[in-house]
């Protein structure tokens, strides 16, 4: 990838963090960590050039579809939509509030760009599925992208979605994980361990990548390589930190569920921000 290109997508990620925080201090309540730590993966998605879609046409029937399975990072997506063109980015600033269309997890009818409506863990793999396994039947070409957490495959149901993907081969699936290894309670691994997770989608028959989930070209890269697989469905491990980019909140399961700035701590926000607008400026001094 050029190295203008590159940089352009690390300062957009940047610039959606900051967004989240905004939106996130203005509603005074939502998640943190998760929206922060998967915001380059969604860069790479809706900016690198690996999925169809247009803004100013969102129920484009050749368009790919998206699926926001942990509904509960909706702050990211939000933002992602904003700085794609859905809607106006001033209006990240009504996240939860009363009639707002930015609501605490997505209402498919509320806004364009989204496929799905997502709270419940756990259901977005087989919408995903259903999704991709009608575009096969129907002989169409659109592709079926589909954000995961880590904790929701403590649910069932998304055992039984992987089984059938696995099964009908749909190779028009592709599942990106965030694997930042934290969930409301604690940390993935002290609730209830999910490793091998590399050697569990594989024994589903899918294709598996594990990746740097901070690493945009490397996120490409593995969303293209899954896009050349024909045979079977796809999975991308993104192993991502927590809270990424704001230092307080990084690998700390606490900032699972809450913004910064509760209680009146004004100090976390203007830590926050200072922290991401400072990262914006080595991000540039680097592609130098």
């Amino acid at each position: 990838m050029p190295e203008k290109n590159l940089l352009e997508l690390e300062k957009k990620a940047n610039q959606i963090r900051v967004d989240i925080i905004r939106s996130l201090v203005e509603a005074g309540s939502g998640h943190s960590a998760g929206p922060l730590d998967m915001a380059d993966v969604f860069t790479a998605i809706y900016f690198g050039d690996v999925m169809k879609y247009d803004p100013k046409n969102p129920d484009w029937e050749e368009r790919d579809r998206f699926i926001l399975s942990n509904g509960h990072i909706c702050p990211l997506l939000y933002a992602t939509l904003a700085h794609a063109g859905f809607f106006p980015r001033e209006e990240l600033l009504s996240l939860r509030k009363l009639d707002s269309r930015l609501q605490g997890h997505p209402h498919r009818v509320a806004l364009p760009g989204l496929e799905t409506s997502s709270g419940p863990l756990g259901m977005g793999l087989s919408q995903a599925a259903g999704m991709a396994y009608s575009f096969l039947m129907d002989k169409k070409k659109n592709w079926v992208f589909a954000a995961l957490s880590d904790g929701e495959h403590q649910e069932g149901n998304t055992w039984e979605a992987i089984l059938f993907a696995g099964k009908y081969k749909l190779y028009n699936l592709t599942v990106l994980i965030d694997r930042n290894n934290i969930q409301i309670d604690g940390y993935t691994e002290n609730v209830m361990p999910l490793e091998s997770m590399v050697e569990k989608y594989e024994s589903f028959n899918w294709h598996v990548q594990e990746i740097d989930g901070h690493n945009i070209e490397s996120i490409i890269d593995a969303i293209n390589e899954s896009k050349a697989i024909s045979t079977k469905p796809s999975v991308i491990i993104c192993n991502t930190i927590p809270g990424k980019g704001v230092e307080y909140m990084e690998r700390d399961y606490e900032w699972h569920g809450k913004p910064p700035g509760t209680k009146g701590n004004v100090g976390e926000v203007v830590e926050a921000l200072y922290e991401l607008r400072t990262l914006g400026g080595q991000i540039a001094s680097e592609h130098e």
